[in-house]
Formats: structure tokens, C-alpha cells, sequence
């Protein structure tokens, strides 16, 4: 009977052990905008249709050129009215709120357009029971071109007290501040436009 020698010559052969380690990050790519179209029932309204008290946060995904992104998807999560969440996270413990379940997401179209139905989040009280976070959403951004998501956060612009006194806003640069703030839109809700780059680039939070 023959065996597989393990020497050629005076030379060991190499190993065929197979070695693992976590795979490269990859850019998103153009196939992105395939999952935008997967069905997912009302994924751009974060609360019931007959809350007559939500709002609408709508903007647009520009690149570092100015340039619309069409296939970015925008999520949202975010406190109630209350501010709470109903999530086991909440150190006050999960409480629901009638027709509202926090989380939405919007893929944006040609022109780069998203758009999210919601109710107006409430303050949320602070780890240390002193300063308060003013009403805000988080936002992640994924699009092509983006190794992984980018977190950011919108805050509204008819909540000035509040925001003044914000730890995470008042963290800030100004410049940086005033690309977190919603501006409200009469008879529709609140403008929020996001830039992944250049001047007017969104400030972003690392995790």
C-alpha cells in the first residue's frame, strides 16, 4: 500500500489546512438597490394610519458631489412621545405605545427622495437624571460605495430650548450642529437633507 508522502526531496510540502479569518468589508456595490424592492408592508410609516397626530420627516441623499443618490435606504428608530422605547434596552423597562412601533425605513428614489411617517419623538430623561436629550430620531444610512452604515441623528428645529441643552448636540462643532437639525415645513412636517461628503457633509457618530 502507497501513502502520500510528506517531503518532496528535502522540501515539506505545504500545508492543506484550511485557515479562516473574517472576510474583507466590500462596498455595497450597484446590486444594493435590488433589496429596495423587496415588499415589506407600510417599511416607510413608523406608526398606524389612523394616528391622526404623526408627522412626516422627508429630505434628500446627496453624494459628495451634490449629486442625488438613487438607491441609498434610510432607517429610523427612535422614542416615543413619552420618551420611551419599547425595547427591553430601556432601563424604564419595554412600555408599547398604541400604534407606534419606533422603526421605519425609506429607500430613496431617482431624485434621491426618502421620506418616513412617524409621531414626534419626547425627550428622554438622562443616565445621570440631570440634562435630558432633546426629542430625536436616529438615522442609518446605507448606500453604495459605503463600506458600513452611517449612523446619524436628526433633531427638530422647533425645540431650540431643548436643543441648547442637548449633551450630544452641544458635543458639537456648530457647523456640525446645524447639519443635524429638521427644519420644519408648513402643511407637511420637517426637511432633512443628508450629504455623505463635501461641504455641506452630515455630522455622523462612531459606535
Amino acid at each position: 500500500m502507497s501513502s502520500t508522502p510528506d517531503t518532496v526531496g528535502p522540501y515539506p510540502l505545504p500545508s492543506v489546512e484550511p485557515t479562516f479569518g473574517p472576510t474583507p468589508s466590500q462596498t455595497v456595490g450597484p446590486y444594493f438597490s435590488f433589496g429596495l424592492t423587496e415588499p415589506w408592508d407600510e417599511r416607510e410609516d413608523a406608526v398606524a394610519p389612523y394616528r391622526t397626530d404623526a408627522i412626516e420627516i422627508f429630505g434628500q441623499v446627496f453624494d459628495g458631489l451634490g449629486e442625488p443618490i438613487p438607491d441609498a435606504m434610510i432607517e429610523t428608530w427612535q422614542a416615543d412621545p413619552d420618551g420611551r422605547f419599547n425595547h427591553p434596552d430601556d432601563p424604564r423597562g419595554a412600555v408599547p405605545y398604541e400604534g407606534f412601533r419606533g422603526f421605519a425605513r425609506s429607500g430613496t428614489d431617482e431624485q434621491g427622495n426618502w421620506r418616513v411617517r412617524t409621531l414626534k419623538p419626547g425627550s428622554i430623561p438622562a443616565a445621570d437624571g440631570v440634562t435630558p436629550q432633546a426629542p430625536h430620531i436616529v438615522v442609518t444610512v446605507m448606500a453604495r460605495g459605503v463600506l458600513r452604515q452611517l449612523t446619524t441623528r436628526i433633531y427638530f428645529g422647533d425645540e431650540p430650548e431643548a436643543n441648547a441643552a442637548d449633551p450630544v448636540l452641544q458635543s458639537l462643532p456648530e457647523d456640525a450642529r446645524r447639519t443635524l437639525i429638521a427644519e420644519p415645513v408648513e402643511g407637511r412636517g420637517y426637511r432633512f437633507d443628508i450629504h455623505l461628503q463635501g461641504d455641506d457633509e452630515t455630522a455622523f457618530f462612531q459606535f
